[in-house]
């Protein structure tokens, strides 16, 4: 581990980056809110910024604290960069009597994503889970992932919709990214930076570092210990498929009078991966010399009344039986499918959703039918 200077560390972190050629993406506060965008110093990072998020709900405030990474993330993800909610596929031009196929160009450069939470980490490898499946890739996932310099970040101040401890994650990445970094305000404020790859570990030591002492080592196990112990298990995550597999109750219907199935939930979800395609062509034009047909891949939500359509009509018609479907494929048959659940507990789809429905007590409520019998 080393320590970083939160006041120049930071800085000297993204511009080395850029100087690799990489396209730096992380957080900026926007129209009171957390997103993330390009970035091009230290200095457009949030500072002193916090986040209060309940059902339904999400604040920001900002004080003259020195603190970077003191916020939660908001309703964005690093899933639009790499699997964006509106990208063309290609194009079908008619030249001297036949078709010339034309597809939208490579990235031209790799992303670098900064300030990445645990969930976020684990959120990019169920993505890369499905996405990059070596029986049916997505090419440009695929192109968009590639070379992707993660910098990931200690939550230190979960909020209370946070509930990766029961999905099998912590406040503390584990896994999936270059360096981690860890920030520590009790007394100095300071960084803890901790390389997770070779590249993460040459870029360490080109931006001015010190090596951590007993007492920094101490400090970020306490940061880690301190967030996990603000959110105690809410659900017994490799549990749960089991314990919702057929279940029948009458909550169901009472979850479903108060959704609106706006699809919220789905869209701001990090792990959704449901899209649809479309293809446009310009009017009185098929057959005219160089006319062109756009297909369009756009993000989709297993709410929307005609995403089950079979033969003309929905297999999923009313509110309840599409929120059981989301919910149930998120908990339950994900695993079967992808080897892994299908949610890490990042809380987006709690806090994002205008009726305030939360995820965990409505799975909670199902979990606790199961183990009485359920109900037929």
């Amino acid at each position: 581990m080393f320590v970083l200077d939160p006041a120049t560390g930071l800085d000297a972190l993204v511009r080395a980056l850029v100087d690799d050629g990489y396209r730096v993406v992380g957080p900026l506060v926007r129209d009171g809110v957390i997103v993330y965008d390009d970035v091009r110093s230290g200095d457009d990072l949030p500072k002193g910024v916090t986040v209060e998020q309940s059902a339904g709900r999400w604040r920001l405030t900002i004080d003259d604290r020195p603190t970077r990474f003191s916020w939660t993330p908001g309703a964005d993800s690093w899933k639009r960069f790499v699997f964006p909610a509106h990208q063309e596929v290609l194009r079908v031009r008619h030249v001297d009597g036949s078709f010339a196929t034309t597809r939208p160009p490579s990235p031209d450069r790799p992303l670098a994503l900064l300030g990445a939470r645990d969930c976020e980490t684990r959120a990019l490898g169920v993505l890369d889970r499905v996405l990059i499946d070596p029986d049916h890739p997505d090419p440009r996932y695929a192109e968009r992932r590639a070379d992707t310099f993660v910098v990931a970040v200690t939550c230190g101040q979960p909020s209370a919709t946070c509930w990766c401890t029961s999905m099998g994650g912590g406040p503390r990445p584990r896994e999936g990214f270059d360096i981690l970094l860890t920030e520590v305000t009790t007394g100095v404020h300071r960084l803890i930076a901790e390389p997770g790859s070779e590249r993460g570990s040459a870029l360490l030591a080109r931006v001015g570092i010190a090596p951590a002492t007993d007492e920094d080592h101490a400090d970020v196990e306490a940061v880690a210990d301190a967030a996990t112990s603000s959110m105690p298990a809410r659900l017994p995550g490799a549990d749960i498929p089991t314990l919702l597999a057929g279940m029948h109750h009458p909550h169901w219907d009472e979850v479903a009078a108060r959704c609106l199935s706006c699809a919220n939930c789905t869209m701001v979800c990090p792990t959704c991966f449901c899209s649809t395609l479309s293809d446009t062509a310009a009017l009185g034009a098929d057959h005219a010399a160089g006319a062109e047909t756009v297909r369009v891949q756009e993000w989709a939500s297993c709410f929307q009344l005609d995403h089950s359509n079979l033969a003309g009509h929905p297999v999923r018609a009313t509110t309840m039986s599409r929120y059981r479907q989301w919910l149930t494929h998120k908990l339950q048959t994900w695993p079967e499918q992808f080897g892994t659940l299908g949610c890490v507990g990042c809380g987006r789809c709690t806090t994002w959703c205008p009726a305030g429905i939360d995820l965990v007590e409505e799975a909670a409520v199902l979990i606790g039918a199961g183990a009485q019998g359920g109900t037929p």
